[in-house]
């Protein structure tokens, strides 16, 4: 069984008071029927590998990204993207008719991105409201979504913005890592850093605290199984009680793991949304090849 994102069930469209656009950088990992459905604008981040730069998204695709990274000798880093890119989809969205803007980051803990976007906005003729969603991948795509579908359906930007704060505080993204090497490389280890020193031993369990917006240290296992294991367990604990679930399977180049992972969750929770995606290279950069992780939220 295969699962994708399909159009979604929030499309009812009605008269709004003022037209809204929403910016967001390529980490968001939304799928691209999405994008299109809500006319979201990315701003890509940039992948740097050896003498190579590729925007993300852009010059390279996740697969290719993580069909190359097992083999390369070279460790890929990143860049936030400058203010310029930010400006340059600001103005663009005024002259296409945006009465005002929002804008999703990832994590400003984790990156310099939500920087870029808020220095962005001097002098910007009409209003503009940026955000540090305190999460990255899906954790911030689920917030972008929310906001999108609230305005599809008529709201305006206040209750776009109460939308994806809400699912924020309801969020859980944890993710299992096949090694800790590329976190550490990376310098974006945070509250995981307790498992340095035993990095061949364990598979660590991290995952994302949208209070702080920073990595924190899960409960590692010994086992590749184990691990996937007490990945599902800790994130339906964490998601615990009645509304219905908005759910997204995330890999690092672990597809079969991923399907197989998938096809427990619709058996066991029937969620209202599921679909597997590649995980944005930005971030691979960082978690390594064949990590796995859950991200949703459960409505309430």
């Amino acid at each position: 069984m295969e699962y994708h994102p399909s159009a979604s069930p929030y499309q009812r469209v009605v008269a709004v008071p003022e037209k809204v656009a929403i910016v967001t950088d390529s980490t968001c990992d939304i799928p691209s029927i999405w994008r299109t459905q809500y006319s979201l604008q990315i701003i890509p981040l940039t992948i740097i590998w050896g003498n190579q730069q590729y925007l993300d998204g852009v010059d390279i695709r996740p697969d290719e990204f993580y069909a190359r990274l097992p083999q390369s000798d070279l460790h890929p880093t990143t860049s936030q993207p400058a203010p310029q890119n930010f400006r340059a989809a600001y103005d663009q969205a005024v002259t296409d008719g945006a009465q005002s803007i929002l804008v999703f980051t990832m994590s400003s803990a984790m990156s310099g991105t939500y920087q870029s976007a808020v220095q962005a906005t001097a002098d910007l003729p009409v209003p503009i409201t940026v955000v540090d969603s305190k999460s990255n991948s899906m954790g911030l795509g689920w917030q972008v979504l929310a906001a999108a579908r609230e305005l599809g359906n008529g709201r305006d930007a206040a209750a776009a913005l109460a939308a994806a704060v809400k699912v924020r505080n309801g969020l859980a993204y944890l993710i299992t890592l096949d090694t800790l090497e590329y976190l550490n490389r990376g310098g974006r280890i945070g509250g995981a850093a307790q498992f340095i020193g035993n990095l061949l031993k364990i598979k660590p369990l991290i995952y994302v605290n949208h209070d702080t917006g920073k990595v924190e240290a899960g409960i590692p296992a010994r086992t590749r199984n184990r691990a996937i294991e007490g990945l599902y367990k800790d994130f339906f604990h964490r998601l615990d009680g009645d509304g219905k679930l908005h759910l997204v399977v995330l890999h690092n180049g672990a597809a079969d793991e991923a399907e197989q992972l998938a096809e427990r969750v619709n058996a066991e929770y029937s969620p209202a949304e599921l679909f597997i995606s590649l995980t944005s290279p930005i971030l691979g950069a960082h978690t390594g090849p064949r990590a796995l992780a859950l991200c949703g939220y459960r409505e309430g």
